[in-house]
């Protein structure tokens, strides 16, 4: 009797220990499957950006700039996919466009929110006609979607909370706090509950006065902006960052590359120092956000 239940024992064991050893081999090979989905989804997106920034719609002086602006690196680390919906703020003369529309083309969407065509002969009417030229320029910016921004002013930047994704390269310097404070309000506004925002920005190095270097942003201060608009700030990275750049200029951050402002004066001096150093940064808004939050944030 005591071999038997010995042996029901050793067999019952036996069992117990076959079912752990499967269902632990079963989790290690979903495990590794969801890993092989999602790197094999990381591997796509970094493609799509690859394409997009190797494109013939691309002049050679706008790719001589990716050496300074790392455009794979820098919106893969905003998490980037190429079936978001994506805000960019005021995209300029189009050079992150030339990326993010290519990318983005019968997948998802892009809307580039730009300053008003108000008729007049101003900066930002003269800014948008350029913008619009380019679009219809090329076949790769066909579904690029138009929307106003107004500096300082509430603007829809695309219908509220439809965007996964809102971007702004470089703007923060030209809108002074009270024009970032209500962009990052308009920025809170458009995105789902766990969309992101990113933001690359000429760095104002800590301890240094605003008057000193200007065009130069302080970090610290684009953080505690952010966080004051309803997002969490989700981390920094140093893929702009440029340690050959002092920030203390003649003619502020235009003193050097692309803008070259002195000309021929020590021209190969700022050459070789190269595009400013920049802060990257990622926000992102909660996802327990809900819609009698975005009329709170919408009416502030």
């Amino acid at each position: 009797m005591t071999k038997l239940k010995s042996l029901q024992s050793f067999v019952t064991s036996a069992i117990v220990t076959s079912a752990l050893s499967f269902t632990a081999l079963t989790s290690v090979n979903l495990f590794a499957h969801d890993n092989h989905v999602k790197n094999e989804g990381h591997v796509h997106d970094a493609k799509a950006l690859e394409q997009a920034v190797s494109g013939d719609h691309r002049s050679a002086k706008n790719k001589a700039r990716d050496q300074y602006r790392h455009p794979v690196e820098t919106l893969s680390f905003f998490g980037f996919t190429p079936t978001m919906t994506v805000v960019e703020i005021t995209p300029g003369g189009g050079w992150y466009t030339e990326i993010l529309a290519p990318a983005l083309k019968g997948k998802g969407k892009l809307y580039a929110a730009h300053y008003p065509d108000t008729g007049e002969d101003n900066y930002y009417s003269n800014s948008r006609k350029k913008l619009e030229k380019k679009i219809a320029s090329n076949d790769v910016f066909s579904e690029v979607m138009l929307t106003n921004f107004v500096p300082r002013k509430k603007s829809e930047l695309a219908p509220q909370a439809s965007a996964d994704m809102v971007l702004t390269f470089r703007n923060l310097h030209n809108w002074k706090d009270a024009g970032v404070e209500q962009v990052f309000k308009d920025a809170f506004n458009a995105l789902k509950p766990g969309g992101v925002l990113g933001v690359v920005e000429h760095r104002l190095p800590a301890g240094i006065a605003a008057e000193k270097a200007v065009g130069y942003v302080s970090e610290a201060n684009t953080i505690k902006q952010a966080k004051a608009a309803g997002f969490r700030f989700a981390g920094a990275s140093e893929i702009n960052a440029n340690p050959k750049d002092m920030t203390q200029h003649p003619k502020g951050v235009w003193t050097l590359p692309p803008v070259l402002r002195l000309g021929e004066e020590d021209k190969e001096k700022y050459l070789a120092i190269g595009e400013s150093d920049r802060m990257t940064l990622k926000f992102i808004k909660p996802e327990n956000t809900n819609f009698s939050d975005f009329k709170k944030q919408s009416l502030k």
